[in-house]
């Protein structure tokens, strides 16, 4: 009976063995989970190498983008927000006069900073917010989400068509019209698709520095090579044509495409939720907004005063322009690091946004595996390849931002704050003696992006118009020069 008992033990030992060795030739194969696989139930080698291999990505992934402070979110803030917005403010100065263009520039600069605090403090109490769609979500549901993405995505192209645009106008200046104004876009919009393609915004504030040391010293040398000229010039600085007030024959057209480029220069909240969804940090959003605000309002307000003081009402857009035939290329080369820096991270911005929607609950979101980085590859460079159609279409630097800033940025930047106030933060009766001073001043807000929106939409409409029917301005897709 003993060697019967033995024998029993050995025999299931022995089975025992050959069971793990067919399941360990079995996980091999690769029919795992067809017929004559493991029986239902079973978890294969595979699938656990699988499944940890997902855990160690997402890990990754996360970390990855999770390694923004405060002092580097203000250098991919200035990265996204002064660029073109600079460009175009001694036009806006000469059209509204010094003290209306001084008025606009310090007024819209602290409302801006102010509706940036806004969707900061919203970004802390809704952490899940993570583009400016899912604040719209808070706002309106699914409606809302749908329509404040769609505006997010519509901006952030026009943006990077803007950019294209001025690359554009760059190299033609650069050549002296060497080629195909559509030539210059084409190699524009590569340039914007290649800087895009790192997906993290701490790699991109790695070329902040560059960017932000790019505009500065271009500004710098249109305003030295502007006070020059105006100081050789008969009856030297004193004799340039400016004036306090807006020009006499200011039309509604000219004065609100004036506003809306003012309104332009400072819209950076709109990549704030984005961005501040990267920070290890966020609580420490208010140092950054304050940082870039005081920077842009100083920045913006002695370009548009110096360079229209200098130059005059004849002043042009992009104001490089007016740095002279030598000094304009000078200041031409230097920005061009700023035009495509700045352009390619509003790129990523609506690639992470529409990537991070379609692969919402998938480790490719995180775009490092192959199918992440091939899918990334493919939305960056359809969104350039609209950046670039729209730069061909609407070939006016000023109108372009016009018309993108009031149909977009009026909101982002204005009244959907303000919005978010009334329904997200604000605790009790908006007219409680707590609330009052700040359901007013948000009052006023949502007044300022909705005029916006209505009389800018229609004053770049309207010139639009005029310039084609003038017949100012070069054809869609033509090879004439802008500028």
């Amino acid at each position: 009976m003993s060697t019967t008992i033995a024998r029993d033990h050995a025999l299931p030992e022995k089975a025992k063995q050959e069971k793990e060795s067919s399941t360990s030739d079995l996980s091999t194969s690769d029919n795992l989970l067809g017929p004559g696989g493991p029986i239902a139930g079973e978890v294969t080698d595979f699938e656990e190498r699988k499944s940890d291999l997902e855990k160690q990505k997402t890990a990754e992934g996360a970390a990855h983008f999770k390694r923004l402070g405060w002092k580097r979110l203000t250098i991919v803030l200035i990265v996204e927000a002064i660029a073109l917005g600079a460009l175009s403010l001694p036009a806006a100065f000469a059209a509204l006069g010094m003290v209306a263009g001084v008025i606009c520039c310090v007024g819209l600069g602290l409302i801006a900073i102010y509706t940036s605090d806004i969707v900061g403090k919203v970004k802390l109490k809704f952490p899940e917010v993570a583009h400016y769609a899912d604040a719209g979500r808070l706002l309106a549901g699914k409606f809302g989400y749908e329509v404040v993405g769609a505006m997010f995505v519509l901006q952030l192209t026009f943006l990077v068509g803007s950019h294209c645009l001025t690359g554009t106008i760059a190299f033609g200046n650069l050549s002296e019209n060497g080629a195909c104004s559509v030539v210059f876009g084409v190699v524009s919009a590569i340039i914007l698709l290649l800087l895009a393609v790192p997906p993290s915004f701490a790699e991109v504030a790695i070329l902040g520095y560059i960017d932000f040391a790019s505009i500065l010293v271009a500004i710098g040398i249109t305003i030295i090579g502007t006070g020059i000229v105006a100081s050789k010039a008969p009856g030297g600085v004193s004799a340039v044509n400016w004036s306090a007030w807006p020009k006499q024959d200011l039309t509604f057209a000219e004065g609100f495409i004036a506003i809306t480029n003012i309104c332009f220069a400072y819209s950076f909240s709109m990549c704030q939720f984005s961005f501040m969804d990267e920070m290890h940090t966020p609580e420490d959003y208010l140092k950054s907004i304050w940082s870039l605000g005081l920077i842009e309002i100083f920045l913006y307000t002695i370009t548009g005063a110096l360079v229209y003081s200098f130059v005059g009402a004849d002043v042009k857009s992009p104001s490089l322009l007016s740095a002279g035939h030598t000094l304009s290329k000078i200041a031409f080369g230097v920005a061009l690091p700023v035009i495509f820096i700045s352009g390619s991270i509003n790129t990523t911005v609506i690639g992470r946004y529409i990537h991070g929607r379609i692969y919402k609950n998938s480790v490719v979101r995180f775009i490092n595996t192959t199918k992440g980085w091939v899918t990334w590859l493919a939305v960056i460079s359809a969104i350039t390849l609209a950046a670039f159609i729209i730069a061909e279409v609407i070939p006016f630097f000023s109108d372009l931002l016009s018309i993108s800033s009031s149909l977009f940025i009026s909101g982002f930047t204005f009244y959907l704050p303000a919005l978010m106030w009334f329904k997200l933060l604000k605790q009790g009766k908006w007219y409680s003696k707590e609330n009052l001073p700040w359901a007013i001043m948000n009052a006023f807000c949502f007044l300022i992006g909705i005029v916006v929106l209505v009389c800018g939409t229609y004053a770049s409409v309207d010139d639009i118009i005029r310039q084609f029917r003038d017949g100012t301005t070069r054809g869609v897709f033509s090879c004439a020069p802008i500028g």
